[in-house]
């Protein structure tokens, strides 16, 4: 009888562990809203992340939790924000700083998911393979230009972009791709937990010609300024901008449409690779079951408020594609324009994966907002850019305060390049007390530095 117990039990509980779904996560380096279905340049080519945007929900305002790789991934992969954490820079190991913090791998291995990954998902140099069950790195160097710099622009270390004469097969996302495409092809016992992580479109942007080829430089389009753009901006906004840095460098040396294609040229070939994983995917027998998410870890300025790279509060830098194909629940061709972060995609996919909510997140998940797009939504997007610097962003309002109390206000349903700061004007200060009330209360020294 209890033999006869324990076998219906077992039976019982069999289908449960399969109905799980895995998931296949790609990170995307350095990818702001140049995006075909984001609209966010006419020159982007990008028809696999328009056909993944097409396939589930779209979030049209999502925003990083700090503009700059190493800070980003931490939070978004420990769910815990950098103002709590202390890591604000490139320079400082996560995990001396999160020393119990369970990552969003972690947390799916410990509930019977096999988790694996390739390709760049933390920070470079803080690497942590105990958050895998097994990690591909790509061998050899990448390929350059035979003279470098090629862009012609002397002391800009990896400021740089050029094509290379070399074929797809000996780039590292290619790589990384062929080795999620063997896992794909394979069976598994366990639900999984596949990390895919892209290194393109972070410079150099040398990627091979013929994604250069693709955006003709006599027909590539500049991104719309504002010479005066910096003239309302407080001294702490100008020294984030550096106009005299990489902008000054590439309006001297007459290269902004070269740095324009370049950077096209290299989504062009992140793009090419993704397609390759989704049509691996879609052959795979996993294509019914799995949820896919993709996102930037932050956005990228092209000479916007006179600044280059991210490292910044403003809309450029902040905000990145974020996209959910989720069986069963996203609906094809859905898009949300509610402002939301990504510390939401740790929770989310916990939710939807049917596991045990993690402790100490500091997000909340989508899926309301992924079941029905016009759902309330009540939490901002919040993005933290070194100690004590916050920008606070609804649907329409971003509103900036650094460090020595300066303030920005940009008014997006009449300024969507957020050319007017409207910080000084007495009638928005109900405004601003409203925004303000969302930035956090607390403001972690900052962690350990080092060199990566």
């Amino acid at each position: 009888m209890r033999l006869a117990l324990l076998a219906t039990l077992l039976i019982g509980a069999a289908p449960q562990a399969a109905e799980k779904p895995s998931v296949l996560f790609i990170p995307v380096d350095d990818l702001n809203v140049w995006v075909g279905a984001l609209g966010g340049h006419p020159d982007a080519k990008t028809p696999n992340l328009d056909r993944l945007a097409a396939r589930g929900t779209l979030f049209t305002r999502a925003y990083c939790a700090a503009p700059a790789c190493n800070p980003s991934r931490a939070a978004l992969l420990t769910g815990v924000r950098p103002s709590t954490s202390g890591v604000y820079h490139n320079s400082q190991p996560w995990r001396p700083a999160l020393k119990n913090s369970v990552t969003l791998s972690q947390h799916f291995m410990a509930n019977g998911y096999r988790a694996v990954s390739g390709g760049k998902i933390f920070h470079g140099g803080f690497d942590e393979d105990a958050s895998w069950h097994d990690v591909f790195r790509a061998r050899g160097k990448s390929p350059e230009p035979a003279k470098l710099p090629a862009n012609g622009i002397a002391n800009t270390a990896h400021f740089d972009w050029g094509p290379v004469d070399a074929p797809d097969e000996d780039m590292p996302d290619h790589k990384m791709v062929t080795w999620a495409i063997d896992f794909l092809n394979k069976k598994h016992d366990k639900p999984f937990f596949l990390a895919a992580g892209f290194v393109k479109p972070h410079l150099p942007w040398f990627v091979p010609r013929k994604y250069f080829d693709l955006h003709p430089l006599d027909k590539v389009t500049l991104p719309k300024t504002n010479e005066k753009d910096l003239d309302d901006v407080p001294a702490a906004g100008r020294r984030v901008a550096r106009p005299e840095g990489d902008h000054r460098k590439v309006v001297q040396s007459d290269t902004w449409r070269q740095a324009v294609q370049g950077y096209l040229a290299a989504i062009s070939f992140l793009d090419a690779q993704l397609g390759r994983l989704l049509d691996a995917l879609d052959k795979s027998p996993h294509a019914a079951t799995t949820i896919v998410v993709l996102w930037g870890d932050h956005g990228w300025h092209l000479g916007e408020k006179q600044h280059w790279r991210k490292f910044a509060l403003w809309e450029e830098a902040t905000r990145a594609p974020l996209l959910f194909a989720v069986p069963g629940v996203t609906r094809p061709g859905t898009r949300c324009d509610r402002a939301v972060d990504f510390m939401a995609i740790y929770p989310t996919l916990v939710e939807l994966c049917g596991l045990p909510a993690a402790k100490d997140q500091e997000g909340a998940s989508l899926v309301p907002l992924l079941k029905d797009p016009a759902a309330a939504w009540d939490r901002p997007a919040l993005t933290t850019h070194g100690r004590n610097n916050h920008a606070v962003r609804t649907d329409r309002y971003r509103f900036i305060r650094y460090a020595d109390g300066s303030e920005e206000l940009y008014d997006h349903s009449s300024d969507p390049l957020e050319w007017t700061n409207l910080a000084g004007k007495p009638e928005l200060s109900p405004v601003k007390e409203q925004l303000a009330a969302f930035l956090p209360r607390t403001n972690s020294p900052d962690a350990l530095h080092q060199r990566p």
